[in-house]
């Protein structure tokens, strides 16, 4: 059962690896950040042809990076942050464990009261 759930978990993160290789998608992502646009919208903003920006959005979707919602006619488009966070942050972790430790040290002096001494 855990060697499926690393299995899958290297999976997830090879496609979320792959859907940031490109250029184009890791910008339509920081297009995205500041809120939801319509596939049009993110087409009118790069060179390529419209079927061309529709498969990248196909690659992050499937990757998980981005959502997708239908509103009449129009697909629109959203982050989602937090699994790409997550994904980089875990891989991260797992191939630097001192990022494990100084995200500790973090915690314990941001949730500690500060309080200064001096000492004569």
């Amino acid at each position: 059962m855990q060697l499926c759930y690393i299995a899958n978990m290297a999976d997830t993160a090879s496609d979320i690896f792959a859907a940031l290789a490109h250029p184009t998608r890791r910008q339509i992502l920081q297009d995205l950040k500041d809120g939801e646009l319509a596939a049009g919208e993110i087409a009118a903003r790069f060179s390529a042809t419209g079927p061309t920006i529709s498969r990248h959005l196909s690659v992050l979707r499937q990757a998980g990076l981005v959502a997708e919602r239908r509103e009449a006619n129009r697909i629109l488009y959203s982050l989602v942050g937090e699994r790409l966070a997550l994904s980089v942050g875990n891989f991260l972790s797992t191939v630097c464990p001192e990022q494990i430790v100084l995200r500790e040290v973090r915690k314990r002096t941001t949730s500690r009261p500060s309080t200064s001494t001096s000492e004569a």
